[in-house]
């Protein structure tokens, strides 16, 4: 049986190279190309979350925080007319202890400039904040960045966010849309109606469009519109059908008395009411928020606020349409 050869150990000198210097060992220098390609890599990294962060900017999932003086606050037509003084001051104290909890939401005008369409009372608060404390932290809002197809989606915006928070009067309801259709985002009110209160029942949709009629008859004779009731509302535009001169006597009634609150304004408006001719009672029924259908015999009569051109047009290509035999 062969023996195995049994290997020898090195028995000559080894090279001495002296003794291993502290401190950490010297790098092993990386080739150009895998310097090149991590580079690279880096880059594409940095450039892919830069995209990421644009994107979510945009489509409003990325909340920034933007100084009190980069805002528009009179960027819209505001749908509130004024602030609570009670709920403002139970805000502020909010905004206080705690610091902003939701962000308020604006549209990118460029140069460095944004126009509020949401949080206007959150961005009053944090004014009024800075200016009494002084203090940075009331200097800044959070934000959400919004990009709105048109003006008249950036007011549905605004009317869906203080639908849900806190309710707006009928009176500054019907303010917006006769301002919506004068700035001619919508063709007539009942359109405007439709499309910034889309989700409202069709009751009050129509007391809106009442609201319109009353904006529009005695805007500038009103000091104190918001805190007028509805009942209220509703008789006075039902009187202004019945007594086309009464828009006119009413206001030069409020223009010389100058009521000093709302209760006395209601008090006026009440009396000159009941001095006006009873209104008709409205004829048919109502099928849509501003239209009312009577039926009469050998004709239907449409009637309200709602009935004008587009209804005409839309009625009009529907009988066309029709199968006379169908």
């Amino acid at each position: 049986m062969a023996r195995r050869k049994r290997l020898s150990p090195i028995t000559g000198p080894a090279e001495d190279t002296g003794p291993v210097p502290p401190g950490p060992m010297p790098a092993i220098a990386r080739p150009p190309v895998a310097e090149i390609a991590a580079a690279s890599a880096s880059q594409a990294a940095l450039e892919q979350l830069a995209d990421e962060v644009a994107v979510a900017r945009r489509e409003g999932r990325m909340v920034m925080s933007l100084p009190l003086e980069a805002i528009e606050a009179g960027h819209l037509l505001r749908d509130r007319m004024h602030h609570d003084a009670e709920d403002m001051a139970a805000l502020k104290a909010s905004l206080a202890a705690r610091g902003q909890q939701t962000p308020i939401e604006v549209t990118d005008l460029g140069q460095g400039r944004f126009g509020l369409i949401s949080g206007a009372r959150r961005l009053a608060a944090l004014s009024e904040l800075a200016a009494e404390t002084g203090e940075p932290r009331f200097g800044k809002v959070l934000c959400l960045l919004r990009s709105p197809e048109g003006a008249a989606e950036a007011y549905l915006a605004m009317v869906e966010e203080n639908e849900i928070r806190t309710d707006l009067s009928f009176y500054e309801r019907g303010r917006l849309v006769a301002e919506a259709v004068r700035m001619g985002l919508f063709a007539d009110p009942a359109a405007a109606v439709k499309g910034l209160f889309g989700n409202a029942p069709p009751a009050r949709r129509s007391k809106i469009l009442s609201f319109v009629a009353l904006h529009r008859a005695l805007g500038t004779a009103l000091r104190f519109p918001t805190a007028i009731p509805e009942k209220l509302g509703l008789a006075i535009v039902a009187g202004l059908k019945a007594d086309p001169k009464l828009a006119a006597r009413l206001g030069a009634t409020l223009a010389k008395a100058q009521p000093a609150d709302a209760e006395a304004e209601r008090r006026l408006i009440e009396r000159a009411l009941r001095k006006a001719p009873a209104a008709a009672a409205p004829r048919g029924r109502e099928v849509a928020p501003g239209i009312r259908l009577e039926a009469r015999k050998g004709r239907l009569v449409l009637s309200g606020a709602g009935v004008g051109p587009e209804l005409a047009e839309a009625l009009e290509a529907f009988l066309a349409a029709r199968d006379p035999l169908g």
